[in-house]
């Protein structure tokens, strides 16, 4: 029993892995961009209790998300979306619903234009707090375990997007 426990860990492990190798590797392409951009244009509401946080992204996109540190709703509105996570590769389709678990972080392609939001609960309207609050700046500020040497999976980052992330 255990040794099935030990493979789906490092199976898990291994996947946050190249989704941070990949994340590297996509800030250092030219032109690439990082955190909020009109590339991706966001919307902020706030109602008692809670911040709703609506993306656009245009087809053909790659993209990572940050690191979530509580387990919170979301919702794809439109779009056709693939999605890595430490639990293996998803294809969403619009209308979707789903919750994010603590310590998520996506790898993300865009088939078709995608709205995606998610729901975070907070009193907080200070986008900078709220981000402090909600996302964890490393997986083991959650006491998540990576491989912190990331350089030697990095050869293999194409053949993963090709036949892991893209989904066809």
């Amino acid at each position: 029993m255990d040794t099935e426990v030990k493979v789906v860990d490092d199976k898990k492990i291994e996947i946050r892995n190249k989704i941070l190798i990949i994340e590297e590797a996509m800030r250092k392409i030219p032109g690439a961009f990082i955190g909020d951009s009109d590339n991706c244009p966001l919307k902020h509401t706030f109602v008692d209790g809670a911040y709703v946080r609506e993306i656009f992204m245009p087809k053909g996109m790659l993209i990572t998300s940050k690191i979530h540190k509580f387990k919170h709703p979301y919702f794809v509105l439109k779009g056709d979306v693939s999605v890595m996570t430490e639990d293996g590769p998803v294809r969403i389709k619009a209308p979707f619903a789903g919750v994010t678990p603590v310590g998520t972080k996506r790898l993300l392609y865009t088939h078709e234009d995608t709205v995606w939001i998610t729901v975070h609960v907070t009193k907080e309207t200070d986008l900078d707090k709220i981000e402090n609050e909600v996302i964890a700046k490393s997986f083991k500020e959650l006491g998540i375990e990576t491989n912190e040497s990331l350089e030697d999976e990095a050869i293999k980052l194409l053949e993963f997007v090709k036949e892991e992330i893209c989904l066809g």
